[in-house]
């Protein structure tokens, strides 16, 4: 890392002094390879002194870059180039591990077991007997898949919309509901891409701390003094922990939620493949909550359908957004759910599924536990399992051949060190008591040796 640009030749490269010029230039010298990555930049107060503006203007035009994850650091340490590649992109769920040349599974992330999803092709000639097909109308919801959400949703909703998968309806839902720079309340742990959504609006995230319950109420009783203008949670089947918030704290935030008027967006990304009903806010508040229910990973990934729910007048915004981008949600692929929902043989299969995804969460668990490791195995395609040091169990299991999630990608604060486990894809293929063997050898203190890992995938 150097520590040697020079101040002055950097002001020479920066004739805009307001913030977006500032921004823009460095971005320019970054991407040009004038300034290298790697490189420290200069000090804000000094910088300014030399530009001849106020430290806060540095200060906003660097937080530009830290968005996009352009710098990095801030505070003594200063801040310095962290990459060239200056284009929005959800960093969190992008980056990758180094996980070596041998891996023997790749449990990184809580992906369908594509052995295990419902046949499609009944459910696409369905989906091309559209009424309406290849016509410019931007029906929020085709009449078919409406009926048969409504009739399995957690509360009465006003209006529903369908979107192109959950993380599409949730960014749909920020960019068209929320202002730049919003604070946003928000679960702690969440979803690697919840946070890219959020840090790409440039929200002021305020983390809610969780337990098996789900939030806990003071954690969001400490949010709500920031007034923030949302409130983000996953009320069942939590995609990284595995919790579903219980009836009990599910009012204790209601009884929170009251004196307020924030907009509150649910995600049930797991959706048909949950072992507990489905829970909503939208029974108290039907005024100001989102609810947003995929279909991708109890269906197909490449079916690309979610539900959204809400007032009416806020899903009309959201489907008014839609104009700058897709418009509207393909039919066929629309109609394809809706036969889904109501076939036999393929709600037999997500049933199947639901019951092999938890055989093998269990197995993983129980692995573990006659290993002195300690998790919840909760529900989902994925295990929570804490650890002393993250770095040292990331570079243990790639180096006994596992590749596996850093849990510090679902954080917004220091916390206690997790990684994250796929356990949906755990099939005979797999030898899960190697997997146990390396996580239990990974939970060890750092200091000792790391033991050998395979030679072959």
């Amino acid at each position: 890392m150097s520590d040697h640009l020079s101040i002055a030749w950097l002001a020479e490269q920066l004739p805009d002094r307001t913030t977006r010029g500032l921004a823009l230039g460095t971005t320019a010298l970054i991407r040009a390879g004038a300034i290298p990555v790697g490189t420290r930049l200069p000090a804000v107060r000094d910088l300014a002194d030399a530009l001849g503006v106020s430290p806060a203007t540095i200060s906003s035009a660097w937080a530009e870059l830290r968005k996009q994850r352009v710098i990095v650091g801030r505070g003594r340490n200063g801040a310095w180039v962290n990459t060239q590649h200056v284009s929005p992109r959800p960093i969190r769920f992008e980056t990758p591990g180094n996980f070596g040349q041998h891996l023997r599974a790749d449990l990184s992330l809580a992906a369908p077991d594509p052995a295990l999803l419902p046949d499609l092709a009944n459910a696409f000639q369905a989906g091309v007997r559209a009424s309406a097909l290849n016509q410019y109308e931007r029906a929020p919801i085709v009449p078919a898949l409406q009926t048969r959400v409504s009739a399995h949703w957690p509360y009465a909703a006003e209006a529903y919309i369908a979107v192109n998968g959950g993380f599409s309806g949730l960014h749909l839902t920020l960019k068209s509901l929320l202002l730049t720079g919003s604070a946003v309340a928000v679960e702690e742990p969440t979803a690697a891409r919840i946070l890219d959504n959020l840090e790409h609006i440039g929200a002021q995230i305020l983390p809610v701390a969780c337990d098996a319950e789900g939030p806990l109420p003071d954690a969001l009783a400490a949010a709500l003094t920031k007034r923030p203008a949302a409130f983000i949670y996953q009320p069942r089947t939590h995609s990284v922990s595995g919790v579903s918030v219980s009836k009990v704290r599910l009012e204790s935030l209601r009884r929170l939620l009251l004196s307020t008027d924030l907009l509150i967006i649910e995600d049930d990304g797991l959706g048909a493949l949950s072992m507990v009903p489905p829970l909503s806010m939208g029974s108290y508040f039907p005024e100001r909550t989102l609810h947003i229910s995929s279909y991708s990973k109890a269906f197909g990934p490449d079916l690309r359908v979610a539900v959204l729910s809400g007032p009416a007048t806020l899903v009309r915004q959201i489907h008014g957004y839609r104009n700058f981008g897709d418009r509207w949600t393909s039919r066929i692929l629309q109609e394809a759910v809706a036969y889904l929902l109501q076939d036999a043989q393929a709600l037999k299969t997500v049933d199947h599924a639901r019951s092999v995804y938890q055989q093998r969460r269990r197995a993983l668990a129980t692995a573990l536990a006659q290993r002195g490791v300690d998790c919840a195995t909760g529900d989902g395609l994925a295990l929570w399992i804490p650890m002393a040091s993250e770095p040292y169990a990331l570079v243990t299991m790639a180096a006994h051949g596992y590749a596996v999630g850093a849990g510090s990608r679902h954080r917004m604060r220091p916390g206690p060190a997790h990684i994250r486990v796929g356990t949906s894809r755990l099939s005979a293929e797999i030898d899960i008591h190697a997997v146990a063997d390396a996580l239990a050898l990974s939970q060890a203190e750092p200091g000792g040796l790391i033991m050998d890992g395979p030679q072959h995938a």
